[in-house]
């Protein structure tokens, strides 16, 4: 197991509860009935059993994983049809416009969680099968463009626009280090692009995405019915830090002003109460965790290993770099977590299981262990 990835994950992993706890206390108070320790007590117990789980799956060998791609695809176009089925419902309830998470009895995810790890599971799979053949347009282009396209339709029609941004990046992300040739590549994009446009246009995810994008353009001064107070705390939250913040635990911002800041916008605290300094020291350990999973996962002693941990790793880059984007307003608020910090239970564990997948490939590459 690779000792410097394990130690950053750690580390982030920390930081993000001792965040989250002081982003999260005076919500809880006020909305927990007094329980100022009800999000912290959860994520903690969330995080122990992720921990368990990610060495559990660093021994597990990554290659079984291949005969489990087509089934775990499956099971995600079934939750991703389901969730079109019963949104609306108290399976499926609409949150602020969207229909994001499934609720079972206590607990609740979202699908598309389990869609980005789908689609870099098949993804990999097929690409380390076909990689000779990726030259052509039925093996390098074909497959990944309906399996990628259809997985981001199902999940733009939930409104979950981050997400599909998300999948999409991944998508291209993995049929470019895959292989495919210059052109097909280029048409691929192009036609995504295209379908993108369509389902914007014609859909009604238009109106739900233009109302996120006047809200960006015009954050202080929005038109008539777009919300954007979030964005807008936000923004006051990041600028009160300042360059060494106001100190942990003494965020202004987080009573009631912010809200959830436990969630989406916990990187606004990070900066208050730590400030400019603090979150580069947190952007640079984010950096520092992206480049040695992907200098592990191109050590992997096969194709397969190598597109797995690359996938896995540029997930994780992803999420932590649009998250900031949206915080400081530099793309519409889209709704997506800060990995290690953000609150939810299911997604914590479904990342840490995912970065044990990483671990495994570590076990089996060739780069110098430590």
């Amino acid at each position: 197991m690779d000792l410097p990835f394990f130690f950053l994950l750690l580390v982030l992993l920390t930081i993000g509860l001792v965040m989250m706890f002081s982003a999260s206390y005076p919500y809880a108070y006020y909305n927990m009935n007094g329980d100022s320790y009800y999000f912290i007590r959860n994520q903690a117990m969330f995080a122990v059993l992720g921990v368990i789980i990610m060495v559990a799956v660093s021994y597990f060998d990554y290659h079984h994983l291949h005969k489990f791609a087509i089934p775990i695809l499956i099971v995600t176009y079934l939750l991703l049809v389901a969730m079109l089925v019963l949104r609306g419902t108290q399976l499926v309830p609409n949150i602020k416009g969207a229909y994001r998470w499934f609720y079972i009895g206590p607990l609740n995810f979202q699908p598309s969680e389990v869609a980005k790890f789908a689609l870099i599971l098949i993804f990999s799979h097929l690409i380390s099968l076909n990689f000779e053949k990726m030259g052509t347009f039925r093996y390098g282009v074909l497959p990944y463009v309906l399996i990628l396209g259809s997985i981001a339709l199902l999940v733009v029609m939930e409104k979950h626009m981050s997400a599909t941004l998300i999948i999409l990046m991944l998508g291209v992300m993995m049929m470019f280090i895959g292989g495919v040739k210059w052109r097909w590549f280029v048409f691929a994009v192009i036609g995504l692009g295209l379908a993108a446009l369509y389902l914007l246009v014609f859909t009604d995810v238009f109106s739900y995405a233009m109302d996120r994008v006047y809200g960006w353009l015009s954050p202080f001064d929005p038109p008539e019915g777009v919300d954007t107070w979030q964005t807008r705390q936000s923004l006051m939250t990041i600028g009160s830090g300042g360059l060494l913040g106001l100190g942990l635990g003494q965020s202004r911002q987080k009573y009631l002003y912010l809200p959830e800041p436990q969630n989406d916008f916990i990187f606004a605290i990070v900066c208050e109460e730590l400030g400019f300094i603090g979150a580069l020291i947190i952007i640079i350990l984010f950096a520092m965790l992206v480049w040695r999973g992907i200098v592990v996962s191109l050590k992997a002693k096969d194709k397969f290993g190598m597109l797995l941990g690359v996938g896995l790793t540029f997930q994780i880059g992803l999420q932590v770099i649009l998250n900031i984007m949206v915080v400081t307003n530099t793309i519409p608020n889209t709704g997506i977590s800060l990995p290690f910090f953000s609150y939810g239970g299911t997604s914590l564990i479904m990342l840490l299981a995912e970065m044990g997948v990483v671990l495994s490939i570590s076990r089996n590459s060739s780069i110098e262990k430590l």
